[in-house]
């Protein structure tokens, strides 16, 4: 292509995209679709006192959203705030997020009210900010550089900047080598937004299958299929493969677990791995900590047990093939295989944090006014500077949920080409102690995606990437189910009944 007509085509792309549009658009999704799925998760608080005469009081959660940025000054008034205001007078740039919540007694709901649970911060230049969509003359008559491209925070005067962090990809099983004694491991993150829990599935040397997760260390996975509703080792067999290279393994498992008959036989063996001695606790804690932390993704409900089961014969059967030599272990270095948490879903997961710990500090605040006979308010039972000071906290310092540190850092300000670098790093979760040389390595699929070149030497060297010139970076698609599964059955996809 004629270098003119390259120039042309280039300087069209960078008007038309910003460099830091990864951001915003994360942002965006976690303010219009993120702060919802957190509260829709909890969705209400039901009260352990209760007053006389009523027989079941809950607190029900609704919509929320963000208003527009404001500063509450020192006699009371509240006013719309700039960012420049902000760095000048050492001031948080944040806006105050709004819930509806209503009191739903013996099962008749009263009037609802909007309340102010706490204000979370707002990144600089996103559709919530009050520079989205100015001109530049505009802009230099609010005091700030046209040129500026956004996408970071502004805490007590600071600019932070939100750092992307690499990890593997979710809910997706990687196989590979593991020890003398179990040479071949597969594993994976499930993730529903609330858990994140890992799940190993280990074949010893004999051809025993072992699955482990939470408090349940190697247990059968046979033990498992019938404790998730699969009556029968024929059943079981069919679920993993009819593949006759398969049934030596097979048969050596259901050979090992052949006293398990039922379901409930299943459980009790699991509590018992869980290490439950008394017997009528021990099935119940077995029942809920499957149904709650196994596969999470799936679902927490009895009537996911089913589709949980088909789930682990589908990875079952995928060890298998890759011990046979059938297929290659995972490499865990493809792109394929990892996932960018942007700015948006890092700040989902500090909302769903800070979030959980407002909703217990409202239960025991309405219980207390019940129990000294007052009547409970809402309002005075919700403390909205608990959700504030927690998540300016996080952005503050760094320290994140899962004890990970730095992911909220000082904007480099040296140049626009710093500035620019630094809202576009990218950071693998590993630590920098760690030897993890292919970790650390050029792999081809970074073509396109990341700098081949742009990486700190020292122990940081290839764990602290960014993200090519060109390179976008979407927000997480947030796709109905039911439009995936009606996809799925035009495509022939057999539903589990």
């Amino acid at each position: 292509m004629n270098k003119k007509y390259q120039e042309i085509l280039l300087d069209a792309y960078f008007r038309e995209n910003s460099l830091v549009q990864h951001q915003l658009n994360s942002f965006n999704q976690f303010v219009e679709q993120g702060m919802q799925k957190v509260v829709d998760e909890v969705k209400s608080i039901y009260s352990d006192i209760i007053p006389e005469g009523v027989g079941s009081l809950e607190i029900k959660f609704g919509k929320v959203w963000m208003e527009r940025p404001v500063v509450r000054e020192a006699d009371g008034v509240r006013r719309r705030i700039t960012p420049m205001e902000a760095r000048l007078r050492d001031l948080t740039y944040e806006a105050p997020v709004m819930l509806e919540m209503w009191v739903c007694k013996d099962g008749v709901d009263e009037e609802k009210q909007v309340i102010n649970i706490g204000n979370v911060p707002v990144m600089v230049k996103s559709k919530y900010c009050v520079l989205h969509g100015k001109s530049r003359e505009e802009l230099i008559e609010l005091g700030e550089d046209p040129d500026d491209p956004g996408g970071y925070f502004i805490i007590n005067g600071t600019e932070r900047v939100l750092v992307s962090v690499e990890d593997l990809a979710p809910n997706k099983l990687f196989v590979e080598k593991g020890s003398s004694q179990y040479p071949w491991v597969a594993k994976v993150f499930s993730d529903d937004g609330q858990y994140k829990i890992p799940h190993t599935i280990e074949k010893a040397r004999d051809g025993t299958i072992y699955v482990s997760f939470t408090r349940i260390n190697r247990v059968p996975f046979v033990v498992l299929m019938k404790a998730l509703g699969m009556k029968s080792e024929q059943e079981i067999m069919e679920a993993v493969s009819p593949d006759k290279d398969m049934e030596a393994d097979m048969y050596i498992n259901f050979y090992q677990t052949a006293e398990i008959e039922n379901w409930e036989q299943a459980f009790d063996y699991i509590g018992k791995k869980m290490g439950i001695t008394q017997e009528l606790l021990r099935k119940k804690r077995a029942i809920d900590t499957v149904d709650n932390f196994f596969l999470p993704h799936i679902g927490h409900d009895e009537r996911s047990r089913l589709e949980k089961a088909y789930t682990l014969a589908k990875y079952i059967k995928k060890l298998l093939m890759v011990s046979y030599g059938k297929l290659g272990p995972d490499d865990k270095d493809h792109y394929s295989n990892k996932r960018l948490q942007l700015a948006g879903d890092l700040m989902e997961s500090a909302f769903r944090f800070a979030f959980r710990m407002l909703v217990g500090d409202i239960k025991y605040n309405f219980e207390r006014f019940i129990k000294r006979g007052k009547a409970p308010s809402l309002l005075r039972a919700t403390r909205a500077k608990l959700l504030t000071s927690r998540i300016r906290s996080m952005l503050a310092t760094g320290e994140w949920v899962g004890g990970r540190h730095g992911v909220s850092q000082h904007l480099d300000r040296q140049n626009m080409f710093a500035t620019i670098s630094h809202l576009r790093r990218v950071v693998s979760p590993l630590k920098m102690s760690r030897e993890a040389f292919e970790a650390r390595d050029l792999h081809p699929t970074h073509w396109g995606r990341l700098c081949a070149v742009e990486t700190p030497e020292g122990p940081p060297i290839g764990l602290r990437k960014n993200l090519a010139i060109m390179a976008e970076a979407a927000p997480r698609p947030d796709v109905p189910d039911e439009k995936l599964v009606k996809v799925l059955k035009e495509m022939g996809v057999r539903v589990i009944k």
